[in-house]
């Protein structure tokens, strides 16, 4: 069914409602209900279950003693995944109906009893390709969903899915506006949901990570009419806290520095919690010169305002791409017998800050610790970085050629080559021409899922990525951007190779627009080019492909976004048959003491399934999405990339309790609810992670009977 709209958002608009709403469930939500009750146990209301973003349940129908006897509840298939596509989504669900979206980025509600669909939303019903996107989830707040697609910020009819036109302009709120840039050329979107403080949704963005770039800006609209209500800039003003620490324009040039793993909010205090990415471009910063506030940076606002209240910069200067993986968790810690509370940030180098929450204060010792200079040209380095003292690290922080892999000679042999051919000089080398070994890579450590909070014995619970990374900047030659790029897999004549297809009439099966969609964010096999390419560089593709005049040269300098070197290599240190090159775990799930600052227990997390058939069961894999932690005992969490599998584990000792396949790996982060007296636990089963198929299918399990 197509909804009735604007001939202007008729083209980009529709939903089908599929079933009565509320059926089987027992309940009916009007058209004028009030907000939901976000501490409404039953329900998981907000992305990670609580505006503490602590991934905490007090349900407990499902026990330590009772898990084993779980089953496949329900499922309900997405029928749009495609190769290379990921699903990220933490499902909402309120009233006994679940919120979610598709790999292709369609919104959906269904009974979360049963579910069965009750409708969905397709914002891209012309599209002719399905582009690689990541998306985390929706916010439901009052009579409306509120979602991302790109630069669209779309409200929904709750009941109906169909677009709420009072909204915006048709339904639709442009997040490229009201950054004090042209909006022509820019890219910003939302991968990860707001949240909602009374009638402002405040979120963070997605930007570019090369040049030129949107600035990171925190914004809150109003739930009700789309109106920016405050912005609060990340990269300073003239006149504003924090400018003195960039170069005099870069607020009118730099991108990033932007929010883009959500947003905590302490309703009490009426205090939004951010933590932010690194500056764009992120691996050489000549034109950035400074410490750089507020990227990399803890930030806590008044929600009602923006005003800044403090900061905490956790890295300065940043040119590893190690930004904040996620928001805070915001805690209560023990000290000296009396409860405190406090904000824990896990990193993508496995640390955990732990701050006072109305001050920013450490409540363990911060160490400052000095910092190699740079080796490129031009390039400026902080002469120190702020690392706690406690708790200890989940990630090791060192890779020597004693750490590289056993698994076999040849395994060996060949993660050996590359660690001659990279540098190696500590963790914090600078980005060089030859090449660094990053380790921890940029994928943590932390990763986006964030961690899971216990207020019952103060354990804070972080799955941690252990997988060193490749970097390796390059200067811009005379060679034209589709040769250097494109050729190896799509023919020096674009008549294509056995790597890619042939690109010849590409523009009779694509627009423009989506062939520079495809270059940026990939698809299927091809990576996704927006960290490589500048966006000149991308045109000048297009243009090639469009005329076959492969006149375009790489410029230094032509515009202030043209740079002397760029990205040339940013991958995964893997030995020959792609296994990760250094020696195991490759992944960790770990349970940090935040009353003593101490590591309860970690374990290895996840298999690789041919492995372990041959006997290496203990390796662990790269694993992203969260879990949740339950107050009578349990950790559930799936996230490992390889092995297609959700865990449930002894909180208190990491023993495995229960274990069951899906039909892809769960990306995600699992959500549990209540609905007419039974517990339920919902995974998406999106997979896509490096190089794992892709799936579409959400997964709910209960207890039988009832």
């Amino acid at each position: 069914m197509v909804a009735s709209l604007s001939q202007a958002s008729a083209m980009h608009l529709s939903f089908r409602l599929m079933a009565p709403l509320g059926l089987g469930v027992g309940l009916f939500i009007s058209a004028c209900s009030p907000a939901p009750d976000p501490v409404n146990p039953n329900d998981w209301a907000v992305y990670g279950g609580n505006t503490d973003n602590t991934h905490y349940t007090t349900l407990d129908q499902i026990t330590p003693e009772n898990i084993g006897q779980l089953e496949v509840a329900w499922t309900y298939d997405t029928g749009d995944a495609f190769e290379g596509s990921e699903m990220q989504a933490n499902p909402i669900v309120i009233d006994g109906i679940l919120y979610a979206a598709t790999p292709k980025l369609d919104v959906f509600a269904l009974n979360a009893a049963t579910g069965e669909e009750i409708w969905r939303f397709d914002p891209t019903p012309d599209a002719t390709n399905s582009p690689r996107f990541r998306h985390r989830g929706v916010v439901v707040t009052g009579d409306r969903v509120l979602f991302n697609y790109r630069n669209r910020l779309i409200a929904l009819d709750r009941l109906t899915g169909q677009p709420i036109l009072s909204f915006g302009v048709n339904g639709e709120v442009d997040l490229r506006e009201g950054l004090g840039r042209p909006i022509e050329g820019l890219s910003v979107s939302a991968s990860t949901p707001g949240v909602v403080f009374e009638d402002l949704l405040i979120m963070g963005s997605s930007v570019p990570e090369s040049l030129p770039s949107a600035p990171g800006d925190i914004r809150a609209y109003d739930i009700n009419t789309g109106a920016l209500r405050w912005s609060f800039h990340t990269i300073p003003h003239p006149g504003e806290f924090g400018y003195d620490t960039w170069p005099e324009d870069a607020w009118k040039v730099v991108g990033g520095a932007n929010a883009w793993s959500g947003i905590t909010l302490d309703v009490k205090n009426e205090i939004a919690f951010a933590s932010t990415g690194s500056a764009s471009f992120d691996f050489y910063g000549a034109n950035r010169e400074g410490d750089n506030l507020f990227a990399n940076t803890i930030l806590a606002l008044n929600a009602r305002t923006g005003e800044r209240i403090w900061h905490f910069q956790g890295l300065r200067h940043d040119l590893w791409d190690r930004d904040f993986p996620s928001p805070p968790s915001l805690i209560t810690v023990q000290r000296d017998g009396k409860p405190v509370d406090a904000i824990a940030q896990v990193t993508k180098t496995g640390h955990v800050f732990v701050l006072e929450r109305l001050t920013g204060e450490p409540l363990f010792p911060i160490e400052e610790v000095a910092m190699p200079g740079p080796t490129l040209p031009g390039e400026w380095t902080a002469p120190t970085q702020p690392f706690p003292v406690l708790p200890p690290a989940v990630a090791r922080q060192t890779l020597t050629i004693d750490d590289l892999t056993q698994r076999t000679p040849e395994a060996h042999a060949s993660a050996l080559a590359t660690f001659h051919a990279y540098s190696t000089d500590g963790a914090w080398a600078t980005p060089d021409t030859t090449g660094i070994i990053l380790y921890p890579g940029t994928d943590g450590g932390g990763e986006w899922g964030g961690p899971a909070f216990d207020p019952e014995t103060g354990l804070l619970y972080v799955n941690s990525n252990e997988q060193g990374w490749l970097l390796k900047l390059v200067v811009p030659s005379d060679e034209s951007v589709y040769a250097a790029q494109c050729s190896s897999c799509h023919g020096k004549d674009r008549k294509g190779s056995g790597l890619g297809p042939s690109l010849e009439g590409v523009f009779e099966r694509k627009n423009r627009d989506e062939i520079v969609a495809q270059i940026r964010e990939g698809n299927g096999l091809m990576p996704a080019f927006a960290s490589v390419l500048r966006r000149g560089e991308i045109e000048a593709i297009v243009d090639y492909l469009e005329t076959g005049i492969d006149a375009s040269k790489a410029k230094i300098g032509s515009t202030p976004f043209d740079l002397p070197y760029r990205l040339s290599v940013i991958d995964i240190f893997q030995d020959h048959e792609g296994y990760p090159g250094n020696m195991t775990p490759w992944g960790t799930l770990n349970a940090i003491d935040l009353n003593e600052g101490t590591i309860r227990w970690s374990i290895p997390f996840g298999v690789y399934p041919e492995l372990a058939a041959q006997g290496m069961t203990n390796t662990g894999t790269d694993n992203y999405g969260g879990g949740i932690v339950t107050q009578n005992g349990l950790f559930i969490i799936a996230a490992t990339t390889y092995d297609e599998t959700i865990r449930a584990f002894n909180k208190l000792t990491g023993e495995v309790l229960w274990e069951a396949p899906l039909p892809a790996s769960g990306n995600a982060t699992p959500s549990t609810y209540m609905v007419d007296g039974k517990q339920y636990i919902v995974i998406a089963a999106g997979g896509g992670k490096n190089g794992a198929p892709s799936g579409g299918t959400y997964v709910a399990f209960a207890l039988p009977g009832n």
